[in-house]
């Protein structure tokens, strides 16, 4: 009797390569859902080695760093919410295990939210070290978004529970007694700042969500501070809040009610 094309589905999920699909004797099977099977399975496969390909790639800078030192302790560091109406910058710092793969992981401005969620909890299992900085609302007001970032990125650093000998920066140089290497469109370039876009990224629109449960009205927990209608909807009906930052357009112009 025959294999079921259920059951072959389930082998070939277990190909790890497409020269071994190449080689399978499925190809000689002439049904058409094994066919099917065998094509579906060569695409994931191929995507899975695009991915590993960019993770590879993305490796370049530590790989270069640890050719110097192989006891090099690389932290990776990025922001989110530089741009928003509302709520804090929040950092991220990361030190990735020598032997790391994440497959997948990525500048977190590339990933749904779904991937977003699956990466940090793997993150968050299998990291050598990680820490959050924030710089609230009101030092952003005071000393501005830029320098208000390099405050929290000097925190999340910090906070760390070891002190790192390289930091690789997202387009970032601060002001420290750390080698450092700034990277613009670092999310992008390293996995080292890949990983602390993601991380920053969730932990700062976990923040905002709870931020909406407080202030129902002005749609945070879907906007996560940035200016869309439904936020701007808010500030009119309910006013600005602490929460604002004033010295941002159009909170600046805006003459409404302080709750």
């Amino acid at each position: 009797m025959s294999e079921t094309i259920k059951d072959i589905k389930s082998k070939l999920q277990h190909m790890l390569s497409i020269s071994e699909l190449e080689r399978s004797e499925y190809n000689n099977d002439a049904r058409k859902g094994v066919q099917n099977a065998m094509i579906q399975r060569r695409k994931q496969l191929e995507k899975e080695q695009v991915l590993l390909d960019n993770y590879v790639k993305m490796t370049e800078f530590e790989n270069s760093i640890l050719a110097e030192n192989p006891d090099a302790l690389i932290c990776g560091i990025d922001e989110v919410g530089r741009g928003p109406l509302a709520g804090p910058v929040v950092t991220c710092a990361v030190i990735l295990n020598k032997n790391h793969h994440f497959t997948g992981l990525n500048d977190s401005k590339k990933l749904s939210a779904k991937q977003r969620h699956s990466i940090e909890s793997k993150l968050l299992n299998d990291v050598y070290a990680y820490a959050y900085g924030y710089a609230s609302v009101e030092e952003i007001d005071e000393i501005n978004i830029y320098e208000a970032t390099k405050l929290a990125m000097h925190r999340a650093i910090e906070g760390l529970r070891i002190k790192p000998t390289h930091l690789l920066v997202d387009a970032m140089t601060l002001d420290i007694d750390i080698p450092q290497t700034s990277l613009i469109k670092g999310d992008a370039r390293s996995v080292s700042i890949a990983a602390a876009s993601v991380l920053a990224k969730e932990h700062r629109d976990q923040y905002m969500r709870d931020l909406g449960r407080k202030y129902p009205g002005y749609s945070f927990e879907n906007n996560v501070g940035y200016g869309t209608q439904q936020h701007l909807d808010g500030i009119k009906k309910y006013g600005i809040l602490n929460e604002h930052r004033k010295t941002f357009e159009p909170i600046k112009s805006l003459s409404l009610i302080h709750i």
